[in-house]
């Protein structure tokens, strides 16, 4: 539970004064706060993602509390939050160890035997004098998944199946492709080597006809083996960057440096052969748009504020962006910040990060971060930073599509405080990018807005 007692302390963390000193922020107040935190850290250890926190409202609370008259009288708020904080614990627990624990280290001949049960089937039923067929899980479908707070949206025990006959026209050639790329993934299997998807599709484009195509097949069948795509030997081309205080060491033994205050690294095509983390960032903030983060790099805003790490997925982001959002979550346990546009687009975004997408529910422990806190930019920011009008862009009929669909999920009518804001945009009807607040002063996004709501709390 690092990442809590990083959180409360965030505040004074965060400051610029920070680097002065062994630990301390020079602040005679904020240090005799933070060393009041550390001793009461262990009241809050198992508060796991069950209250909001906010840095100034923690600050205040500890300031005033005094450790012998109130530790007696938290005994049995903190036994409440133990026993709400177990329940939630054990679903997590269960979810790994019963569902989704096959989703781990899968050997490489547990693939092959499970590809080879595939084929067996389909033997069988054509010596049966049958026509062959493939179940697949319908991944898309809101009815195949189900939100649970500490986790996300996780695939229901009961999945709508969609069923694909060789002897349907509408189903025949997807059938033949899932074959084809069963036969492929085999080999590299076998041979303990690897592809990537593109090098799969210009093998044969004509085949496959388009990657989208390729992508969803590749999905299907790692839903049906149950087996991550990792464990495939299939690999995505990232196009996610990532950039700050971080090094690391690829599998085949490659030192990566991050540090670059300039230039970003692309995220690594190979997450999980990641090894041998080091980093002093006191925080990873999610960039939706490439434009900003590379503001954010031309502003040297890694080295400005304090030490962190700043990665963007380009828009929607790709499993790699998400795998190393999570690895770096759970390597660090340092608190998830999210920095998208104020629209319906920008939240989606952000909760894929933070909750994952239906199509990969089935791989939502190790894709997800649930700790994800949306820092900005907000939509109630645009009155309170008084953002020019001329800046904002109406909503669309897409938009406000969009923003009812967000309305009637479970992971924002959870959270008030999301639902608020959601409710002021819609008011609104008008959506603002992060580039609007350059019209402010040029440098205001890193040098004025992101230092203070990193500083003061601002975030949700």
């Amino acid at each position: 539970m690092a990442l809590y007692r990083s959180s409360m302390n965030i505040g004074a963390a965060l400051c610029l004064p920070w680097r002065c000193g062994r630990g301390r922020c020079g602040n005679p107040r904020i240090d005799r706060i933070s060393r009041c935190i550390s001793r009461r850290s262990w009241l809050f250890k198992r508060r796991w993602m069950k209250l909001e926190w906010t840095s100034l409202s923690r600050v205040k609370f500890v300031k005033t509390v005094s450790a012998r008259t109130q530790y007696p009288q938290t005994s049995n708020r903190t036994r409440a939050l133990k026993s709400s904080n177990e329940t939630m614990m054990n679903f997590r627990a269960e979810c790994l160890e019963k569902d989704d624990r096959r989703q781990e280290d899968i050997s490489r001949q547990d693939v092959l035997t499970r590809i080879e049960r595939v084929i067996q089937t389909i033997v069988f039923s054509v010596s049966e004098g049958e026509a062959p067929v493939l179940r697949l899980m319908n991944r898309c479908n809101w009815a195949s998944v189900r939100f649970h707070e500490s986790v996300g949206l996780v695939r229901k025990a009961d999945v709508p199946v969609t069923t694909l006959r060789c002897d349907c026209p509408s189903s025949a050639t997807r059938f033949a492709l899932i074959f084809k790329l069963l036969s492929v993934i085999y080999k590299l299997v076998q041979s303990d080597s690897y592809a990537t998807k593109r090098d799969i599709y210009y093998n044969d484009p004509q085949l496959f006809g388009s990657q989208k195509t390729l992508d969803s097949i590749l999905d299907d069948i790692s839903c049906m083996l149950k087996v991550p795509r990792r464990s495939l030997h299939v690999f995505a081309t990232s196009k996610g960057f990532i950039s700050g205080d971080l090094c690391y060491l690829e599998e085949d033994g490659t030192k990566v440096d991050c540090n670059s205050s300039s230039t970003a690294v692309p995220v690594s095509s190979n997450v999980n052969g990641i090894r041998n983390i080091v980093s002093a960032a006191k925080f990873i903030l999610i960039v939706e748009k490439d434009a900003t983060f590379q503001r954010l790099l031309d502003d040297a805003f890694c080295t400005r504020l304090s030490p962190c790490i700043i990665i963007t997925g380009k828009g929607v982001p790709d499993v790699n962006s998400r795998l190393m959002v999570r690895k770096l979550w759970d390597t660090l346990h340092i608190p998830v910040f999210a920095l998208v546009d104020a629209d319906p687009y920008g939240i989606e975004i952000m909760c894929i990060y933070k909750y994952g997408s239906r199509s990969l529910a089935f791989e939502a422990h190790s894709l997800t971060v649930p700790s994800v806190l949306w820092l900005g930019l907000l939509p109630s920011d645009i009155q309170r930073y008084r953002v020019p009008e001329e800046t904002l862009i109406p909503f669309s009929q897409a938009d406000e599509s969009k923003i009812n669909s967000l309305r009637t999920r479970d992971y924002i009518s959870c959270q008030p405080a999301w639902e608020r804001e959601i409710e002021a945009m819609q008011r609104l009807k008008q959506k603002a990018e992060i580039q609007s607040l350059s019209s402010i002063a040029p440098h205001f996004l890193t040098r004025v807005y992101l230092p203070n709501k990193l500083r003061y709390g601002g975030w949700i």
